[in-house]
């Protein structure tokens, strides 16, 4: 039986090192052996057949004595399960040394399957052995981690006693094997670039900054893989995809991580428009694989996000209008400038024209009331160096944004592959901030670059949108947090 509730941490762990010491006298080594398991307890449940003998293991989430009997139910990640001890079958010696098994320890046993009179699928243990002792005090009855530092910083209990969080991450890694294999069945090849590179580019972001000894040279981690992907569409691959890590030396907060994982997909011969055809397709077969429903609860509010394509496309200046009216872009900067503020924009000092006004308004106002699937496409080419400009408007570009719950979930773009007009975007990209240009790159076009489609979704997000979570850190296994004191 679990301890009373009235002892401290240091007693609870005085108590668990005095059973493991007894166990070990008898004959119980406190962190044993390989175990030779039937199948994990999911499947055991699904396989249910009364009388069959299996070998299971798992951790004890649940003990209860009564008299001759032990009822104990183990978790092994995959299900719970309930298996019962009798004094008379495994014998008195094995049957007092578990009266020293806390919650928490991992066993292994034998036995036969059989249903009790409550209903109750259970392993009538024939013998149990010990794989490894608990000496300290699992979460308060196992009902989880209610301190969300604690849950973030120690994931393990987390995982441990908390059910929503481990099935919440074995969705994200179906939702990571979906995707590789919906691309895959198109002819897509995986492919790897440098995580470590001489130089950032592909994004505007602050890099983390590393020496390398070996070449006594200053070295980033990358901000994005695409400069490396395209070199690989000049050297002849024409369907390619990269799912990894990307590094921003930038905030924290609830959106947004320093390490996250990106996919970015890059296909020869296509455009934005064949972008959003896998983006339309991808969705629905990770919605129908993983979730089996495309009518997705997203947040606390429990919001039905429909993923059935097909999904909305509109113009970004149209968006502004419906928000700001139909004049918005006739209007003189200062009038244009009250307007912004009277419906809730702050004004800042860099908003000096009425671009830069409009994107804010699209970015503070207008991006967050995007609840449905939303491509929203024709932006200014100043926000975007790497895409090609729209054939009936060279003022913007032949991009989509992606959004999804208020959130941007991934670009489209149809690619630029004119070297000159590379070189000109990147001397006049918008934001000051970003890396110089990449001229190796812009070398490389200039041995020819197909015509493209390229796109790159947040992973994070997107296993945040499906799982109905509206923190990143509830997706990321082991986010980066402030030190402890």
């Amino acid at each position: 039986m679990a301890q009373p509730q009235t002892q401290t941490p240091d007693q609870y762990r005085a108590q668990r090192l005095e059973n493991r010491a007894k166990l070990a006298e008898a004959g119980y080594a406190p962190y044993g052996h390989a175990f030779a398991r039937t199948d994990n307890l999911k499947g055991i449940r699904d396989t249910f057949e009364e009388g069959r003998e299996v070998a299971v293991a798992g951790r004890i989430m649940t003990k209860r004595r009564m008299g001759k009997l032990t009822f104990i139910h183990l978790n092994d990640g995959s299900d719970a399960f309930q298996i019962l001890l009798k004094r008379d079958v495994v014998g008195e010696a094995a049957y007092n040394a578990a009266k020293l098994l806390d919650l928490g320890d991992i066993v292994g046993v034998k036995g036969t399957l059989f249903t009790t009179q409550a209903g109750e699928k259970t392993v009538d243990v024939a013998a149990w052995d010990l794989l490894s002792k608990a000496v300290r005090q699992p979460p308060e009855k196992w009902h989880g981690l209610q301190d969300m530092e604690e849950r973030y910083r120690r994931r393990y209990l987390d995982l441990m006693s908390n059910p929503e969080s481990r099935r919440r991450f074995d969705q994200r890694h179906k939702i990571i094997l979906g995707i590789r294999n919906y691309l895959s069945n198109l002819g897509f090849t995986e492919v790897e670039t440098p995580i470590m590179q001489g130089q950032a580019g592909g994004a505007a972001a602050k890099p983390f900054v590393t020496h390398h000894n070996a070449l006594d040279r200053e070295m980033v981690l990358r901000i994005a893989p695409e400069l490396y992907l395209k070199r690989l569409l000049v050297g002849g691959f024409d369907k390619i995809f990269e799912l990894g890590k990307d590094f921003r030396n930038e905030g924290i907060d609830r959106t947004h991580n320093p390490e996250f994982t990106v996919l970015e997909v890059y296909e020869a011969y296509g455009d934005r428009t064949s972008m959003r055809r896998i983006v339309e397709g991808m969705l629905p077969y990770l919605c129908d694989t993983v979730l089996g429903t495309r009518q997705v609860p997203y947040g606390e509010s429990g919001e039905i996000l429909n993923f059935e394509p097909p999904y909305r496309e509109v113009a970004l200046a149209d968006l502004i209008r419906e928000k700001m009216g139909v004049d918005w872009f006739s209007l003189d900067f200062e009038t244009a400038k009250a307007k912004a503020a009277k419906a809730g924009l702050e004004l800042t000092p860099e908003l000096t024209d009425m671009g830069k006004l409009s994107h804010e308004v699209y970015d503070k106002l207008i991006e967050k009331t995007l609840r449905q699937p939303t491509f929203v496409t024709r932006i200014p080419k100043e926000y975007v160096p790497l895409a090609k400009a729209c054939a009936d408007d060279p003022d913007l570009v032949d991009v989509f944004e992606f959004v999804v719950a208020g959130k941007e979930l991934c670009p489209g773009y149809t690619e630029q592959n004119n070297p000159d007009a590379q070189r000109a975007a990147f001397a006049n990209q918008a934001d000051p901030d970003a890396e110089p240009p990449d001229l190796d790159f812009v070398e490389a076009l200039e041995y020819g670059m197909p015509p493209t489609g390229g796109l790159g979704m947040g992973i994070d997000r997107l296993v945040m949108i499906l799982t109905g979570t509206e923190v990143i850190r509830d997706v990321i296994l082991f986010p980066q947090m402030k030190q402890e004191g």
